[in-house]
């Protein structure tokens, strides 16, 4: 049995809303779908760059300056003494360290994940962030919550809260934006008319993942109690709920231990 991966993940503010990022749920999942040993390590928003810098691991992007911009999830896996970051790269590189765990990318569909990806956040990101992100800002603790609403506030260019208040003509137009959106990626999912449930077919790939990465996110933020999440899970009878529920099985979180600086 290998030695446990560290798993570096954002906190939400309570129990509940403790895991709740899109992109570092695509590696949880992964890890979980794989049976891979792992440990979480808790890390708040401006810590990020220090903890992956004390690691040895590389920055995801460049900022508009050009310096280094460091982004969450991020691996290391003690067996090979490695640091990974980027969701996409740490499935790959667990594909080819533990070929004998189930496989996230099967051989030669990198390019095609990678298209389906982006396809399908062409159709639904412009709408889920005026949604989600002010939710998301509600959902951190404190020295997060304030990081997030100073960065994202300049992203988006105001008042997170005004992008699109509950009950306001712009969030009934985004959600119905989703729902055209989702109805789409519905349509490319059983293009071969078989009833198929994921990209891959009865079994889930990493493109089937990575999207529900985007759905656990919106359930965690909104609230799985809440009105816009139940209306989301009971379109196209109920597809999206049952997506995600034949993914439960790979869901558990950890508790983790805090980064230490």
């Amino acid at each position: 049995m290998p030695e446990p991966i560290v798993f570096y993940d954002i906190p939400g503010k309570t129990d509940a809303l403790k895991a709740w990022s899109p992109n570092t749920w695509k590696t949880r999942y992964s890890l979980n779908y794989k049976g891979l040993p792992y440990k979480t390590v808790w890390v708040e928003y401006p810590d990020i760059e220090a903890v992956l810098r004390k690691l040895g691991a590389p920055a995801t992007e460049q900022k508009p300056d050009g310096s280094p911009y460091y982004t969450l999830p991020a691996i290391y896996d003690p067996n090979t003494k490695t640091a990974v970051v980027d969701s996409f790269e740490i499935a790959r590189y667990l594909d080819k360290t533990y070929p004998d765990t189930p496989r996230l990318i099967p051989a030669g569909t990198d390019a095609l994940h990678v298209a389906f990806i982006h396809a399908w956040r062409g159709l639904l990101m412009n709408d889920l962030g005026p949604l989600v992100i002010p939710a998301v800002a509600n959902s951190l603790r404190s020295r997060s919550e304030v990081y997030f609403r100073a960065t994202r506030e300049v992203m988006f260019g105001g008042d997170l809260e005004k992008l699109a208040p509950a009950g306001s003509a712009k969030r009934v137009e985004h959600w119905k934006g989703i729902k055209n959106g989702l109805d789409t990626l519905a349509q490319w999912i059983e293009a071969d008319g078989t009833g198929k449930r994921f990209f891959n077919g009865d079994q889930p790939a990493w493109a089937d993942i990575a999207f529900a990465g985007y759905l656990i996110w919106l359930r965690v933020v909104l609230g799985v109690d809440s009105q816009e999440w139940k209306d989301l899970a009971s379109w196209d009878g109920g597809r999206w709920g049952k997506y995600l529920e034949a993914l439960a099985k790979y869901e558990s979180v950890d508790e983790g231990d805090e980064a230490v600086l």
